[in-house]
């Protein structure tokens, strides 16, 4: 199970938003190179970036910090928000970022999808942010009535590398993650699951683990690791465990 740093872009800086929400953010830092940098040294695997502004303004905002962080560390990197055409997907895969994580567009736009899972095998997430089971869009801004499992079926054939699955609810708020949801959408779906929203302790990353014999291949944490509940170092150590 590989723990996920995150790194959310808003105005140009690192922050973090309680459920969502761009009226309740903390500022985390002003130099996203460098919390990458930190957050490699520190043990991370991969890097989760998000370009909050992109997901509010439907397309990319911060791509050159990402591009920037993409050449800057030496780990792989995946991103999301604003990524709502091809042509977004072939300039973020075609400069040093190792994965896309495409989310309203899947719902609104399921032939670009499609298309960009054909056009890059095994390198392209769906991101699944969902409130109370039904899917968010627009920057979690938009509720619909797409039940979470139907829209990652509706995809099973695809070459999806995983889907990124976000309890709206829980995203910033330290309440610990909602194991039973990321439980059922593993069994019903038989996808990848990276599990994210919620992660506080130590003690959310030991529930997640038996999760991974069913098939989930990662956790992201933000806040967490930023306020100290969380140790990314020791988080890491204990995802290698085996119970």
């Amino acid at each position: 199970m590989i723990v996920f740093p995150a790194i959310d872009l808003k105005d140009g800086k690192c922050v973090r938003l309680m459920q969502g929400d761009p009226d309740r953010s903390t500022v985390y830092g002003d130099d996203p190179v460098a919390l990458a940098k930190h957050w490699e040294a520190e043990g991370a695997e991969w890097l989760h970036l998000v370009d909050l502004d992109g997901a509010f303004a439907k397309r990319p905002v911060n791509d050159l910090i990402v591009l920037g962080i993409a050449r800057s560390v030496s780990i792989p990197v995946q991103v999301g928000g604003g990524i709502r055409t091809l042509e977004n997907v072939d300039r973020y895969l075609r400069s040093g970022v190792a994965r896309v994580i495409i989310g309203t567009a899947a719902l609104r736009q399921p032939e670009m999808l499609e298309k960009a899972c054909e056009r890059y095998p095994g390198r392209v997430a769906l991101g699944l942010d969902a409130r109370d089971g039904k899917v968010a869009v627009e920057g979690w801004k938009e509720s619909t009535q797409t039940d979470a499992v139907t829209l990652v079926l509706r995809y099973k054939a695809l070459e999806l590398v995983a889907v990124i699955y976000t309890d709206i609810h829980r995203d910033g708020m330290q309440t610990g993650v909602n194991i039973e949801a990321t439980r059922r959408l593993i069994e019903k779906t038989g996808a990848p699951v990276i599990a994210a929203g919620g992660v506080s302790t130590m003690e959310d990353v030991e529930k997640l683990l038996p999760l991974a014999s069913l098939g989930l291949i990662g956790v992201i944490t933000g806040r967490a690791i930023y306020e100290g509940t969380l140790n990314l170092r020791e988080a890491i150590e204990k995802s290698k465990s085996k119970k």
